[in-house]
């Protein structure tokens, strides 16, 4: 069955983007716990590891292996498994075995709903102040 907003003849890495980004899959995320939320912020309170996730961010679904990561951002494999390790202990980034290959994804749920804690009840009412977020480009 295709994803939400996910055209009928759309592959799977489409299909997939197309329910990462539903707003529909979004407002069904529960929130999240505030030692979670504190957990996720301290893993990201390191330049490698906010570059490592951002990374993988714009990587979307498909992930990259750990070397892709390695070589894009210049990372010794010793020192990135172990911003790795702390990304997934957080639950920002998950991983997967593909043959010789480890795979790792940013966890969007866990970003989204990350983000839906930060802003959780912004501005009280003074929508002036709220967040203002992008709009997508065609």
């Amino acid at each position: 069955m295709p994803a939400i907003g996910a055209p009928a003849g759309a592959g799977e890495t489409e299909r997939s983007v197309a329910a990462l980004v539903s707003q529909d899959y979004f407002d069904r995320s529960r929130t999240m716990e505030q030692s979670t939320a504190v957990d996720a912020l301290s893993a990201l309170a390191h330049q490698t590891r906010i570059e490592v996730f951002r990374l993988l961010v714009r990587a979307g679904p498909s992930g990259l292996a750990a070397g892709e990561v390695s070589d894009a951002l210049d990372i010794a494999a010793p020192t990135l498994s172990f911003h790795l390790k702390e990304l997934k202990r957080a639950g920002l980034v998950s991983s997967q075995r593909a043959g010789r290959s480890q795979i790792y994804r940013a966890d969007y749920p866990a970003m989204r709903r990350l983000l839906t804690f930060l802003t959780d009840k912004c501005c009280e009412g003074v929508p002036e102040c709220a967040p203002r977020t992008r709009k997508a480009t065609s």
